[in-house]
């Protein structure tokens, strides 16, 4: 054994080039099967552990106050299979009156809680205080990324029957029981309408077990009085749409990266072993046995491909980490119990050194039946008769000599070449694959939000926020801004909650003024876009709730007054909104200053505009006018092009190393033969254009061959992910190729096989040629 350990070692030292090749494949390999893994394991699994660690309820149920005494309600939670249970708590909804904080669009789901904590959905206070005495409200909002409160705490909650409510703290719960919490005796003060009840159950994996744990608990209540159920699951399937955009993608990449690191991999291995056949006679002829030749070449190419592992799955694990927190961001779980799980880089660990063991062992085992002397000639003699009649139809071709004995290199070794092609395939699909997923998710951004093309937004001041109160009126201000010198278009935009007949409320959006630089023709899914205030245009998300359909008939009924439209449009959104002209405010009789809603002015002003003077100018002309910049930035597009560019660039790398790796191996077994043409006076140039021919060929036929494999992929995955996000995509975000584009990526193959062929091509012209003769 001390033996095989000091030959292997020593071997290792002395092939640097093909040890950092090795180590170099392994560890990019692994890196990008750990990031995969990674994510597609971590698709669902924080929301269970946020679930877990919050005690989230199974099932919330809502009771009818006339029909089921409180004492009715928890007897409930004694019945068979209830694990843990919190309640019953009152609970009202609670409209908004003017004066009420903005951002919370009413009505408010208000439960009646003296404590965050619990057996049953512990609340997680992340910014200020519980609710301790009456006058006291504790509101529901997601935790943001990266610390402190988005809104003021403070701000006021104004019922219509003038009782106001100081919120003194935000809190989330992953149950989503409420959308604000007062004491109990407040409650009191609200005149509740239901009574709320939680329930863990001992079995609730599926619906229909937490149905069955519902209808055991609420068994032998009056007849109607379980007014709503709301189960768990749901919860989860919404939250999991966020990162279930991803899987898709990662599906893709996954897959490809897998098959990458397996063919580069089996194919640097065994040709290591397969140009080592020389070494394998010496040293059988030097007494060693063919188990312990066998053992000195899984030794010689384990040692570094272990090391190429472990550090491949530490930079996995590193650089899936900021992935995932980003994917997760904005679903209100602890981002901080976001992790890798072991059992990724563990399997990482353990496959790719048995992949490597198994790549090496079939060439081995080879050398393991040859004797000593036919060893040393499989490693150096010429290999008669393989593909002869190809390269001797190349040579007499009209053919540059240098180019048609390159054309004729690759059918020397077919298996090694076509392991080499595939990777080549591959990375051309993923590059191809990436470039229209990138071009297909910068055109969602853009289209996704309606404020993209403004550059200023100006909003009327909040006096109950300590903002200044605005001098002029909503059409003054309209008119003002029109004025101000730069401006191009100004579009109005104001919120308002409405009640859509037979369905929960829904925010509408009114818009006026020059809508068409909103962009919103650009996101029609179908239809056609508004001509008149009896017609509206709604998000998919909505469209999908709601079971409708373009054509379909709705009542949209604000502060009592009804008014029939017709769905004429579906946009592409994940939001659930409507949008409308600004005369179907009219026609609703609704005068929306008076309503809990706030204006916003999307301000594009001409190019060479100097914004920070613009908004100088919008103050100067009413100090109560807050006038901001336009942020215009998305943490999914940034994640999804993040994620596809590093992917690709690995991918692409790895098969660029395999190509190096195949010219490297290629250019040793043929030492004697690249010699003698150069001593028969081919030239350096020569050499390196036969050499980067035989690898270009190669490039030229991956390139073909993955261009339509990456298109094909594209628009497979695309309305997948789409599907998975619940939104429809038009089909001009899907017609993303065009002449340039696929003219260059049609050239990635060649490109990616020149450069890993060059650099090793160069290195064999400095090689000696009387040197390499007599060594042969």
């Amino acid at each position: 054994m001390s033996a095989v350990w000091k030959a292997a070692r020593s071997a290792v030292r002395r092939r640097r080039l093909q040890t950092v090749v090795i180590a170099l494949v392994v560890l990019l390999s692994t890196a990008t099967m750990v990031i995969a893994m990674g994510l597609l394991d971590s698709a669902s699994r924080p929301f269970d552990r946020a679930f877990d660690k919050q005690r989230g309820a199974h099932a919330v149920a809502a009771f009818d106050l006339d029909k089921v005494s409180a004492d009715q309600v928890s007897a409930t939670a004694r019945r068979s299979g209830v694990e843990a249970h919190a309640g019953p708590f009152d609970q009202t909804s609670v409209s908004l009156a003017p004066g009420s904080v903005s951002f919370l669009p009413g009505p408010l789901t208000v439960v009646g809680r003296g404590e965050a904590g619990g057996s049953v959905d512990r609340v997680h206070v992340w910014n200020g205080r519980w609710a301790t005495k009456p006058g006291e409200i504790v509101v529901n909002q997601t935790p943001p990324f990266s610390g402190g409160a988005p809104f003021p705490l403070g701000g006021k909650v104004v019922t219509p029957q003038g009782t106001k409510l100081t919120i003194v703290g935000y809190a989330y719960t992953m149950s989503r029981t409420a959308d604000a919490w007062v004491t109990p005796e407040q409650m009191k003060a609200l005149h509740p309408t239901a009574r709320q009840m939680m329930y863990r159950f001992s079995s609730a994996s599926t619906e229909a077990e937490v149905a069955q744990g519902i209808g055991q608990a609420t068994a032998g209540l009056p007849k109607g009085s379980l007014v709503a159920t709301q189960s768990y699951l749901t919860i989860k399937k919404d939250v999991a749409s966020g990162p279930g955009v991803y899987v898709p993608f990662l599906m893709v990449f996954g897959v490809l990266g897998v098959i990458v690191a397996v063919m580069i991999v089996a194919n640097v291995i065994s040709g290591a072993v397969v140009s080592g056949f020389r070494h394998i006679g010496v040293l059988k002829s030097l007494g060693f046995t063919p188990r312990q030749v066998v053992g000195v070449y899984l030794l010689m190419v384990s040692l570094p491909a272990v090391l190429g592992c472990a550090l491949g799955a530490v930079g996995g694990v590193l650089a899936t980490d900021p992935l995932l927190t980003s994917a997760f961001q904005g679903t209100g779980m602890d981002l901080s119990g976001v992790a890798v799980s072991w059992w990724v880089p563990v399997a990482a660990l353990v496959g790719m050194p048995l992949l490597v063991v198994l790549a090496a062992a079939l060439p081995a085992l080879r050398a393991h039946r040859l004797s000593a002397a036919e060893a040393i000639s499989a490693g150096s003699a010429p290999h008669r008769g393989r593909a002869l009649w190809i390269q001797r139809r190349l040579g007499g071709s009209s053919l540059p000599r240098s180019v048609s004995l390159g054309l004729g290199l690759p059918f020397a070794r077919p298996a090694r070449t076509a392991m080499t092609l595939v990777a080549v395939l591959l990375g051309v699909t993923t590059a191809t694959f990436a470039t229209g997923l990138a071009s297909t998710v910068n055109e969602f951004g853009k289209a996704g939000d309606h404020t993209s093309g403004a550059q200023l937004i100006v909003q009327p001041g909040q006096p109950q926020f300590g903002e200044t109160a605005p001098k002029l009126d909503d059409p003054q201000t309209e008119k003002m801004l029109r004025s101000l010198k730069g401006t191009e278009s100004v579009t109005v935009d104001v919120h308002v909650p409405v009640s859509i007949t037979s369905s929960k409320k829904v925010v509408a959006e009114f818009w006026r003024g020059d809508t068409s630089a909103r962009d919103f023709r650009d996101q029609i899914v179908k239809g056609h876009w508004i001509e008149g205030p009896g017609q509206v245009a709604a998000s998919t998300a909505f469209l999908r709730d709601r079971g409708l359909q373009i054509g379909d008939r709705l009542t949209m009924e604000v502060g009592g007054k009804p008014a029939r439209v017709t769905v004429v449009a579906s946009l592409m959104s994940q939001r659930d909104l409507l949008y409308a002209d600004w005369r179907a405010l009219s026609a609703l009789d609704v005068d929306v200053t008076k309503l809990n809603s706030r204006f916003q002015y999307l301000v594009q002003v001409s190019p060479g505009t100097n914004i920070a003077q613009y908004t100088d100018a919008v103050r100067a002309a009413d100090p109560g006018l807050y006038a901001r910049p336009n942020s215009d930035s998305s943490t999914f597009e940034a994640s999804v092009i993040s994620l596809s560019v590093v992917l690709t660039l690995m991918l692409v790398t790895v098969a660029g190393l395999g190509v190096f790796n195949t010219v490297v191996l290629n250019t040793r077994e043929r030492r004697r033969d690249l010699a003698t043409l150069q001593s028969l006076g081919m030239t350096p140039r020569q050499v390196i254009g036969m050499t980067v021919t035989s690898m270009a060929a190669v490039g030229a036929i991956g390139g073909v061959l993955g261009l339509p494999l990456g298109v094909l992929a594209h628009r497979a995955i695309m309305p997948i992910a789409g599907e998975a996000a619940k939104v429809d995509l038009p089909a001009r975000m899907l017609d993303v190729w065009h002449a340039p584009v696929l003219l260059l990526l049609g050239l990635a193959g060649i490109t990616i096989a020149v450069l890993g062929a060059f650099f090793p091509a160069r290195s064999t012209t400095r090689m000696a040629t009387a040197e390499a003769l007599r060594s042969e």
